[in-house]
């Protein structure tokens, strides 16, 4: 679901960027409000984990890829608002440093992604769990529920903006100057394949997360208070995301053993103009307007000194993406709650 440049028209880009502006800024007083000082760690941890298992590519039958995103994951722990700007951090890690996803539609991928999700999310965990223990099986089952759920609707989301650009902008001749691909096409494509594939990634993952957190974290899924989301062994989840990161190489070469390509939405150019015989003007110009300095996760001066190349890279920029977005999140937070009411007195449970 990581929109690229040119698939979406200026109009719709800004007007999605011009949406996600005030949510940024009514997610950053509802966390200086909810949290305190305390969950900064947990808080660039989340973001840490969001962009590393956004990572992990999953091909399916027709030769396309896709992925879970963690932010429902993310508002169950810290609650949706929260999720928000954590996701947020990690998308636009990816879109600057590695491009994925464009920059003209970061406002639209963090609206699918870390604030359509992460809601629709955190409120269906909210409904299904309510009253259960921590460790209650109802936990992650919700968890789970709520993962495929949010999921699904994001992509129909996403779905939408996809498929309302021929109508919005197009040539003389008829011909769509940015997704070429109508309302009804992206839709089926779009919710068929999170439907039945990655909606499931989604929830397992989330799921199982839950339910491991229930036996060892507790109090980060019990939801009391966002505030009171306090890691009692952080170790713990320093160890998990440093296997993520070994493991990430798994979303590379999955992908190349099945012969997949790229996510729907998300061809080059070219590969779009195979596919339906032409390249949309306005995309093509768009498709130039950023260029990555570590383009979809490669690193060229590993290949230059004969070092593998493709799996050693993808290590390497998962370790900056991780580094960057937790310094982002930490400096953030500590400059948010500085000489603030929750940093100089921290709620208790």
């Amino acid at each position: 679901m990581h929109i690229p440049d040119g698939y979406l028209s200026p109009g719709t880009s800004v007007t999605l960027y011009a949406v996600m502006v005030p949510l940024w800024a009514a997610a950053s007083r509802v966390m200086k409000k909810t949290l305190s000082v305390r969950q900064v760690p947990l808080l660039a941890m989340s973001a840490a984990f969001s962009f590393l298992i956004m990572m992990f590519n999953v091909p399916i039958a027709g030769g396309t890829t896709g992925h879970a995103v963690g932010s429902t994951l993310v508002a169950i722990i810290l609650g949706p608002w929260a999720a928000c700007i954590s996701v947020s951090i990690a998308l636009v890690i990816q879109a600057l440093l590695f491009g994925d996803g464009g920059i003209s539609a970061l406002g639209a991928n963090c609206f699918n992604m870390a604030f359509v999700m992460p809601f629709v999310g955190y409120y269906v965990y909210k409904a299904v769990s309510a009253g259960s223990p921590a460790n209650a099986t109802r936990r992650w089952v919700a968890a789970g529920i709520a993962g495929y759920v949010s999921l699904v609707v994001a992509s129909a989301v996403a779905a939408f903006e996809f498929g309302i650009q021929p109508a919005l902008a197009h040539d003389e001749s008829g011909r769509a100057l940015y997704c070429p691909y109508s309302l009804g096409t992206a839709l089926a494509a779009m919710v068929g394949e999170h439907l039945l594939v990655f909606g499931w990634v989604e929830a397992i993952v989330t799921g199982l997360v839950v339910a491991f957190l229930g036996r060892t974290e507790p109090n980060l899924v019990k939801w009391t208070r966002p505030d009171t989301a306090i890691l009692a062994k952080p170790a713990r989840i320093l160890v998990a995301l440093a296997v993520l990161i070994l493991a990430t190489p798994v979303g590379l070469i999955l992908p190349e053993v099945f012969k997949a390509g790229d996510a729907w939405g998300e061809w080059s150019p070219e590969d779009l103009g195979k596919a339906v015989g032409y390249i949309p003007k306005g995309l093509e110009k768009l498709s130039e307007l950023w260029s990555a300095p570590l383009p979809d996760y490669s690193i060229k001066a590993l290949e230059t000194l004969g070092l593998p190349g493709s799996s050693l890279a993808y290590v390497i920029s998962a370790i900056v993406g991780v580094a960057v977005c937790a310094a982002l999140l930490v400096g953030l937070g500590r400059l948010a709650f500085r000489g603030g009411k929750n940093a100089a007195h921290p709620r208790r449970q």
